[in-house]
């Protein structure tokens, strides 16, 4: 099978009749089967190949969509209609979406192919796709080792080349550290950017929809694409949708701050040295590098788990067994129904987050945490307001350490949910991440840079990593 290095020259080669798009999608297919180990993938659309003859037939006749032949992987909590949207939770099970999500359907209509429902963390919580109805997620630089969390099976598709790009979600660093854990690119935009419609609510004021693939040009296709304004999400922000493609590979210098808060206590030795490494090198390039300050950052992962828990609770009480999916047979009276669907349906980490979230709303705690949160996170957002009228970037690790051991950490889910340490603010403050690939750690796993903009300057993300790449 010929291989090609992004979207561009994949529809090239279709053009000359020396890529069959039909055989590609075949040969996809099976590596799906042949790496079934990994356990990626919730659901393969095995019909996907009946487009690829159709699509091919479009892009020679001149008339195919921006993504014709583009085969998509999805993250299992992106409603896609009469597909199975389990959210890889039992108490989802067996249920089929009745509609397809805007951001999904806009990659449709640009004719791209949809080959499967990726494996997440539950509800997409989790930092290590251990928390599946579906089982774990297994990183493919090393079978022993997490992904990532929670969109671990869209990177693990991506990064094992089961797909040429896969979507996912990103709450407080979901898209961006199995980015980071799996070596690939992971773009979270900015809150408002992309449609929420027909995602499945974790935390409604976090949640956001972005790519994953192997190299920037890619990433900004796929995000112009399914960008823009959708009257059916009250959050979507209609702001103009730039052919981001147009952005690459233009020569500019950024002023680039370098948050000290990001670089102390806890970061791997390594992952440090490899982005100072990177650091010199920019420097070198003529960019401009500003040491900055975030002065709130050490009150971002507790911010981040009182609001998002919150959040949580209030989304995820819908599912009671009454209208759609798991309902206990062990039920005699609608409380216990209630009861019994939640407590067998549901995993143990939802619950945690579940009761975690319900306390802090309760009354005579509510003003104690989760009215102070929300006064905290402005507080975060007026320290990135403040860093960006100094700085274009600001440049910070993805992750604290790179890919741990599967198992390693989920008897202890604070050292868990520190994992999100560098990730969690972008999402609290709403502005654009991006998680880029810069090398190997001495036992061969991926060390991610995550790179951060204002919002809806995506734009200035991708300029800057295609020119350095």
């Amino acid at each position: 099978m010929l291989s090609y290095k992004n979207h561009s020259e994949k529809i090239s080669l279709i053009k000359e009749s020396k890529l069959s798009l039909h055989e590609n999608v075949s040969f996809l297919l099976k590596r799906i089967k042949d790496n079934f180990n990994l356990n990626a993938f919730n659901f393969v659309f095995e019909d996907c190949i009946e487009n690829a003859d159709l699509i091919e037939k479009k892009i020679k006749n001149g008339n195919a969509g921006k993504l014709a032949g583009m085969v998509v992987a999805v993250k299992d909590v992106l409603a896609i209609k009469d597909r199975p949207l389990t959210c890889s939770s039992n108490i989802l099970k067996d249920f089929n979406s009745l509609y397809t999500a805007t951001a999904i359907q806009k990659l449709i209509d640009e004719d791209a192919i949809l080959i499967g429902k990726t494996n997440c963390d539950e509800f997409a919580m989790g930092s290590s796709n251990e928390n599946s109805a579906f089982g774990a997620v297994k990183n493919p630089v090393d079978l022993s080792r997490v992904p990532g969390g929670s969109s671990g099976g869209s990177a693990v598709a991506v990064a094992a080349n089961l797909c040429d790009v896969s979507i996912g979600t990103d709450t407080g660093g979901s898209i961006r550290q199995p980015a980071a854990f799996c070596g690939v690119y992971g773009l979270k935009p900015t809150y408002g950017r992309v449609s929420r419609y027909g995602l499945t609510a974790f935390a409604s004021s976090f949640d956001t929809i972005g790519p994953f693939a192997k190299n920037i040009d890619d990433i900004a296709l796929v995000l112009s694409v399914i960008s823009g304004y959708d009257s059916k999400d009250s959050t979507s922000q209609n702001v103009e949708v730039p052919e981001f493609n147009s952005y690459l590979r233009s020569e500019r210098k950024f002023k680039i701050g370098l948050p000290k808060e990001y670089f102390a206590e806890g970061l791997n030795k390594e992952i440090k040295n490899a982005i100072l490494e990177k650091v010199e090198q920019f420097k070198k390039a003529g960019h401009e590098i500003i040491n900055i300050e975030l002065p709130h950052t050490e009150y971002s992962i507790a911010t981040y788990y009182i609001l998002t828990t919150a959040e949580a609770s209030s989304n995820l009480a819908r599912y009671d067994g009454a209208r759609y999916g798991y309902r206990s047979e062990e039920s005699n009276t609608l409380k216990n129904m209630y009861l019994n669907s939640r407590t067998e349906g549901f995993g143990a980490e939802v619950k945690r987050r579940i009761m975690l979230g319900t306390y802090v709303l309760s009354a005579g705690y509510y003003d104690a945490y989760y009215r102070k949160a929300q006064k905290v996170r402005r507080l975060l957002k007026n320290d990135f307001d403040n860093a960006f009228e100094k700085v274009d970037l600001i440049l910070t690790p993805t992750t604290p350490t790179t890919a741990f051991k599967l198992g390693e950490k989920s008897n202890d889910p604070l050292e868990m949910y520190l994992e999100d340490i560098y990730t969690t603010s972008a999402n609290l403050v709403g502005i654009p991440g991006i998680s880029i690939p810069i090398g190997k750690d001495k036992q061969g796993l991926p060390i991610g840079m995550q790179l951060m903009a204002n919002q809806f300057e995506e734009n200035k993300l991708l300029t800057f990593c295609s020119d350095f790449r």
